[in-house]
């Protein structure tokens, strides 16, 4: 919102009729998918690199992982929502990761993104992704945060892929 602070791209609003910053978000997407190429490279099998983060760390994961071109092993996706939701399906024609694990997890208190966008975003993904692929996982009375029983979903979650 054109505030000076730390981010992956610029935030418009927190809606999802809100405008987004095309530009920014698929610029950060290239960088994180150089970095991607970067760990593939230095001998890093793809299938066993997990995109994750909260809130725009979280957007970014999913929107750079459901563009990529190499198979990835899952996007942990945390307080999130798809960024440029209305350019898919399409927009992962080009992907290897129709078939990918997915772990969205959300407050139910989130004052920021409401869960109400996390669920939309989950029914978003299941139209996008192999359905039974995408866990969505909601936690009473968390805001935008974290919580002990998520970061343990998060563990198993990675553990079974890796």
């Amino acid at each position: 919102m054109k505030m000076v602070m730390p981010s992956w791209f610029d935030l418009m609003g927190l809606s999802p009729d809100a405008p987004e910053d095309e530009t920014g978000i698929k610029k950060a997407a290239e960088n994180l998918k150089a970095v991607i190429e970067h760990e593939i490279k230095n001998g890093i099998p793809a299938n066993r690199i997990i995109l994750g983060g909260f809130s725009q760390g979280g957007a970014l994961s999913l929107y750079t992982a459901l563009t990529c071109p190499h198979q990835l092993a899952g996007i942990v996706a945390l307080s999130c929502w798809l960024p440029l939701h209305k350019t898919f399906p399409q927009a992962a024609n080009n992907s290897m990761n129709k078939d990918i694990p997915i772990l969205q997890c959300h407050g139910e208190m989130d004052p920021m993104i409401p869960v109400r966008f996390g669920a939309l975003t989950a029914e978003k993904l299941k139209g996008i992704v192999t359905p039974s692929r995408v866990q969505f996982r909601t936690y009473p009375g968390m805001m935008h945060s974290s919580c002990p029983q998520e970061m343990m979903a998060v563990k198993e979650f990675i553990e079974k892929l890796l």
